[in-house]
């Protein structure tokens, strides 16, 4: 399905204890790393901002297809010796359906956008070295550089690609 396609409209909002069962739906059918309801819960307490959810609206009626959460660290840049509070990319997932209508983009832009307002001067994740598209994604959109492999990262024993970026990126529509 594509958005041009459709009579659909697409947003971001912040999330609400109230998505949390919807966030845990997409997580479930689209992830196979999964988290229990409290580490949701922690999250959202934690950094409301910047834990995003986005929907369709049909007709008035709102479809949560897609979410991003990220946590605030302390570490060593990975840009210079330096100590900084940095953005981590928790979770990012899109229902299949919904994918390739530029959903992720958005919500990654604005939620990079929230992290920095917590501090954020860095932004790192992790993504499966398979995972191509969301890889082009984060490198070649949104800057992020590959800085390591860390073998067997995933409980399935793939590896992943550590990934930072040290800009905001503009805000996608």
């Amino acid at each position: 399905m594509t958005l041009e396609d459709s009579d659909f409209s697409f947003y971001v909002r912040a999330t609400t204890h109230d998505d949390l069962g919807s966030v845990m739906s997409i997580n479930e059918a689209t992830l196979p790393e999964n988290y229990p309801l409290f580490f949701y819960e922690d999250i959202l307490e934690k950094y409301p901002n910047s834990f995003l959810v986005g929907c369709l609206n049909a007709g008035g009626s709102e479809k949560v297809v897609g979410y991003i959460m990220w946590r605030l660290e302390r570490g060593i840049s990975e840009f210079g010796v330096k100590i900084v509070k940095k953005g981590h990319l928790v979770s990012l997932a899109v229902l299949d359906a919904y994918r390739r209508n530029g959903i992720a983009a958005q919500m990654l832009a604005k939620g990079m956008h929230a992290i920095y307002a917590y501090g954020a001067r860095e932004f790192v994740l992790e993504v499966r070295v398979s995972n191509v598209p969301a890889y082009n994604l984060y490198s070649n959109k949104f800057g992020f550089e590959k800085k390591k492999v860390i073998p067997q990262y995933y409980r399935d024993g793939e590896d992943a690609n550590f990934m930072a970026a040290n800009r905001l990126p503009p805000l996608v529509d």
